[in-house]
């Protein structure tokens, strides 16, 4: 049987397409991997949506076409963004995006 991790961290972000080069390159070279070295952060990985989001909402379906990277992260516990690495590490580079991104972020623990 395979592993299950019992905690995800699950951050999406929509991304301007101005300066979503620069934000792939920001992440992957600087913020996954300092993220990486937090205490109770496991291990972590990019996503890109292969497909547009398909919602429901109270019985209607649409389509949302906004293209969509979803970072996921195995924790130890909840507990590991509490830690000060987590949270320094948390906001260093996001700044110079934050007017030019849509960002959702959520902890998930198994039942």
């Amino acid at each position: 049987m395979t592993h299950l991790p019992t905690c995800l961290l699950i951050v999406t972000v929509e991304i301007d397409p101005a300066v979503e080069e620069d934000w792939n390159q920001w992440y992957d070279e600087v913020h996954l991997p300092e993220a990486l070295t937090c205490p109770g952060i496991l291990r972590g990985t990019r996503y890109l949506a292969a497909r547009d989001a398909s919602l429901t909402d109270h019985g209607e379906k649409t389509k949302d076409g906004a293209k969509v990277y979803a970072a996921v992260y195995e924790l130890e516990s909840a507990e590991a963004l509490d830690t000060n690495a987590y949270r320094n590490m948390a906001v260093r580079g996001w700044g110079r995006f934050t007017d030019r991104i849509r960002v959702r972020s959520q902890v998930f623990q198994s039942l």
